[in-house]
């Protein structure tokens, strides 16, 4: 029994730089998963950074464009405006002149 434990011993002293190169070797792998999950992480962030600058840029383009038909539709609004109060203008002249001739009209008429 004695030479039992002695073998037992043995083996353990003869296993304990594996079990150490194997503790030494998790610990290795654990920080390089480590590592790679936040290269991954950074990947991933680059490529949502990419995108969020594109998605900015195009923002900002489509602002820009939003801006000029604003711009446009104002100076058209100012132009149909003035073009409204011209024409409000005439037929104001213009049922004036009817209601002269009407007038005039019924006048001539009943004179006669």
């Amino acid at each position: 029994m004695a030479k039992a434990q002695l073998k037992e011993g043995d083996l353990e002293q003869t296993l304990k730089p594996f079990y150490d190169r194997a503790a030494e070797a998790e610990d290795r792998l654990a920080k390089l998963e480590e590592l790679l999950i936040k290269k991954g992480n950074s990947a991933t962030e680059t490529k949502e950074s990419s995108i969020i600058e594109e998605f900015q840029s195009k923002l900002t383009l489509v602002n820009a464009d939003i801006a000029s038909e604003r711009e446009k539709a104002s100076k058209e609004i100012e132009k149909l405006t003035a073009e409204n109060q011209k024409l409000k203008y005439r037929i104001a002249h213009l049922i004036r002149a009817l209601r002269d001739t009407d007038s005039k009209l019924a006048a001539s008429v009943g004179s006669s």
